[in-house]
């Protein structure tokens, strides 16, 4: 038995998948970066085993999206230890789900101020003999005073902590306790799922239970943001105690780290946040130098937002040089460096000043500081788009980051290894490119090693929502004989479209019941869309089936996970391209730019495929299940846009025209 087999934990191997955990395993001895497209069903999570294979000594951490991905990662590492028992592991889920202390403000803020206030008291009672902060009456009991809403103290890191006195007389360390400790080690070897932490930590803080059980652990799987958040990850390694030289790092869902990275290094400034700094600095103002120079700098930028509400587009790009002028514009300031200067030395102490009050939540004045830094960025940097979008009488700045390639190639390069899985990296060249650059990439595709003859591929080569035809009666018509053709297929179903406007379109043309199947209308609120998902997600168990018409990239299109008969077809209406302006076209050509004629591609077209493939893949989850995916869309036939979609799909489309689709639909009614 050879290593990769030794920590394997299933009887056999995948069609594909042996050759895709030997490709892992040699970047990990070898170093570097890889990334791998592998459809589902190929076992991507097993890649964790190859990983561990050739770890020697070193720390494995996953990067996943979401949580039931976070829960996949647990469940294969629970396998793998049943051959490896010595294998330790952990997970971190974000304080904003798991914190139980209460209270207002930002989770992560509320955590830094009162773990600041609990150290600083439970040391002080030690200093006077009291080593177990849990078993001391004054902190009991400034602990039952406190403002639940505001508080001070935390209770369940008070439990985590004991002093131990070092080698001096007088020294004194704070130390986990012997009850976090104990529990930590259970968290690193049993499989206890994050739903069941709070209450397995049993009044231990969940977020140091789990940090502590990182710091000994074999792997770390945790979310996007603790690696790709620069702050949040320095914070994690130190308190890891390892560099990311010595860290193998495996990256799920590798397509959405374009859209997390940028997300992350975008910022938006709100005219409600602008007035509500003027307030905040009003109130500052005979208390803190510098607060009088900074106040005359906001009418000015209040009146630049001004102007932006006549605008007659929903979105444009603003000019950062313009910016400038207009708010430095009679003060004493010369430019927006100094600024940025005396906002981030105001906003530091405004921050320390709420802490001390027991209110976390970001002043406005900390927002504006953020804001006035990135426009000033984004004078000489050209990955960051000042833009501006104005609607019903109000108006918000942003400064958008478009591109994670500097990021991604930090990290990559920062790590011993760095492998990125997805079912929908195709074409890897691109994905390659935007991620990384001229950087050295290893790259491997699997083929679908799903039963061919258990599912039906489909491109129409008559119908497009393009919007030279969207007013086209027999394109419409066209598209709504697709959609009922479509709903013959048994089980239930799902229709995707570019937009919620395009959704209502066909919505109304088609009503409320396609073939005797009941449609549901993806909602914009969160809490409706969950409620209606579950309803129709039920419906096979009691014998019956519906249709549900959604949005690419929207609630019920990515991150979902239909097995069985829960959906047994997709189909998505048109190329889900993003809504075409100047902010997109600036976009484009900085792409144009950078990569020549790759450029629009990578930055305008690639997206919407994965738009469209993410729909798609709601489908097939396992080798059992059969399903019809249909591309109702002729431009996926263009050969600018079929080279993003992946080769087994590529082979296996069948071309057609409606008379024929509803031949090929006739075998899956």
């Amino acid at each position: 038995m050879d290593r990769l087999e030794a920590w394997f934990p299933y009887p056999g191997f995948r069609p594909n998948q042996r050759e895709m955990l030997e490709f892992a395993a040699e970047t990990a001895r070898e170093g570097g970066i890889a990334m791998i497209d592998a459809p589902t069903g190929s076992g991507k999570s097993s890649v964790v085993s190859a990983l561990l294979a050739e770890s020697n000594g070193r720390k494995v951490i996953v990067a996943v999206r979401t949580i039931s991905q976070l829960s996949t990662f647990i469940r294969e590492l629970a396998l793998v230890r049943k051959v490896q028992p010595a294998l330790t592991f952990s997970y971190l889920v974000g304080k904003g789900s798991m914190c139980p202390l209460g209270g207002e403000g930002d989770p992560y803020r509320r955590c830094e101020g009162v773990k600041a206030f609990s150290s600083s008291l439970m040391r002080e009672r030690a200093q006077k003999g009291s080593l177990v902060p849990t078993e001391d009456r004054v902190i009991n009991e400034q602990i039952r005073k406190m403002d639940r809403e505001h508080p001070l103290l935390c209770p369940y890191f008070i439990k985590s902590r004991v002093f131990v006195r070092g080698e001096e007389e007088s020294g004194l360390r704070m130390a986990p306790s012997q009850t976090l400790r104990t529990r930590a080690d259970r968290v690193k070897k049993e499989a206890i799922a994050p739903e069941d932490l709070a209450g397995f930590c049993n009044g231990l803080c969940p977020y140091e239970t789990m940090m502590q059980a990182a710091r000994g652990a074999d792997v770390l799987v945790c979310n996007f943001h603790h690696l790709f958040n620069d702050e949040i990850r320095d914070q994690l390694y130190a308190s890891l105690d390892v560099e990311p030289r010595d860290v193998l790092l495996l990256i799920d869902e590798a397509h959405n780290c374009g859209d997390v990275v940028t997300g992350i290094q975008s910022v938006v400034l709100e005219d409600r946040t602008l007035e509500a700094a003027m307030t905040e600095l009003s109130h500052l103002s005979r208390s803190m130098k510098d607060v009088n120079a900074v106040r005359q700098v906001l009418p000015n930028v209040a009146a630049f937002m001004e102007a932006l509400q006549r605008s007659q587009k929903g979105e444009d790009w603003f000019d950062p040089e313009q910016f400038h002028r207009m708010a430095v514009r009679g003060t004493l300031y010369k430019g927006l460096e100094e600024i940025v200067g005396d906002l981030s030395k105001i906003a530091e102490r405004v921050s320390e000043k709420n802490k001390s009050a027991g209110i976390y939540k970001e002043s406005a004045v900390e927002s504006l500081t953020e804001f006035m830094y990135r426009v000033y960025r984004a004078g000489s940097d050209m990955t960051f788009l000042p833009l501006y979008r104005s609607a019903e009488g109000h108006v918000e700045l942003e400064v958008r980051n478009i591109d994670p390639g500097e990021k991604m190639q930090a990290i990559g390069k920062a790590h011993a290894a760095c492998v990125l899985i997805s079912g929908t990296l195709s074409p890897l060249s691109a994905y390659q490119k935007y991620y990384f650059g001229d950087l050295p990439v290893r790259t491997i595709s699997l083929p679908n090693s799903f039963p061919r003859e258990n599912r039906l591929v489909v491109c129409a080569k008559d119908v497009t929502t393009a919007y030279r035809m969207r007013q086209n009666k027999k394109n419409t018509d066209a598209i709504v004989g697709y959609i009922k053709t479509f709903a013959r297929v048994r089980g239930n179903l799902a229709v995707y479209f570019p937009s919620y406007q395009i959704l209502n379109t066909y919505a109304q043309a088609c009503g409320i019941r396609i073939n005797g199947k009941t449609v549901y209308t993806e909602p914009r609120e969160a809490a409706e869309a969950t409620a209606a998902l579950q309803e129709f997600i039920s419906l096979p168990e009691r014998g019956k089936a519906g249709i549900i018409f959604a949005v690419c990239g929207g609630k019920w299109s990515e991150g979902l996970d239909y097995r069985g008969e829960m959906l047994q077809g997709a189909m998505v209406v048109g190329l889900p391209l993003a809504p075409y302006n100047s902010v997109r076209k600036m976009t484009i050509e900085y792409y144009v730019h950078k990569f020549g004629r790759d450029g629009e591609f990578i930055s305008y077209t690639l997206p919407a495929i994965n738009r469209a493939l993410q729909a798609l893949g709601r489908v097939l989850r396992t080798p059992e299940d059969t399903g019809v995916l249909v591309l109702a869309e002729e431009r996926f036939l263009e050969p600018g846009v079929r080279i993003g979609l992946p080769p087994w799909m590529q082979d296996e489309a069948e071309i057609c025209d409606l008379d024929r689709f509803s031949r090929l639909v006739m075998k899956w009614a």
